[in-house]
C-alpha cells in the first residue's frame, strides 16, 4: 500500500461517519467518470467498477444497504477518494500512465472485497426484480 492510499484511508474514515460528505464524494466521482477518457486508457471495465462502488456507496449513505462490514465499505470509499484525487502516486495529469494507479487500486480494492460487492449486486438485483 503507498502512502497516498493510506491517506485515501485516513479520509475515508472521516468521511463514512457522515452521511453528508458520503454523499457529496458521488457528484465528484460521476464528474471525474465523465471526464475521464476511457478510449486513452481502455477501461471500460474498470468504469463500470466504479459505477457499481456508486451506487454502494449510495445506497449505503440513503440506509437503503447496510449488510456490508465497515472495513469493506472503508476500503471502498478509500479507492473512490484515492480515484478522485489528481496528485497520487501517479499523477492524473501524465497522459497514458496517470490513471494505471488508481486502477491498480480500483481491482486491488474490488478484488479483496469481491464477495460483499457480489452481496451487493444481489441485493440489488432483487430490489428491482421486486419493484
Amino acid at each position: 500500500m503507498n502512502r497516498f492510499f493510506t491517506s485515501a484511508l485516513g479520509h475515508a474514515a472521516s468521511v463514512l461517519g457522515r452521511r453528508g460528505r458520503l454523499l457529496a464524494l458521488l457528484p465528484q466521482l460521476a464528474m471525474k467518470l465523465r471526464q475521464t477518457n476511457w478510449k486513452n486508457v481502455n477501461a471500460a471495465a474498470a468504469r463500470e467498477k466504479f459505477f457499481v462502488l456508486g451506487r454502494l456507496i449510495k445506497a449505503y449513505a440513503l440506509g437503503h444497504y447496510r449488510e456490508i462490514p465497515w472495513k469493506t465499505l472503508l476500503l471502498i470509499v478509500a479507492a473512490v477518494i484515492y480515484f478522485l484525487n489528481p496528485l497520487d502516486l501517479l499523477p492524473d495529469l501524465i497522459p497514458l500512465t496517470g490513471l494505471t494507479d488508481d486502477f491498480a487500486v480500483l481491482l486491488w480494492v474490488y478484488n479483496s472485497v469481491g464477495s460483499e460487492i457480489n452481496k451487493f449486486l444481489n441485493w440489488e438485483k432483487n430490489k428491482v426484480e421486486q419493484s
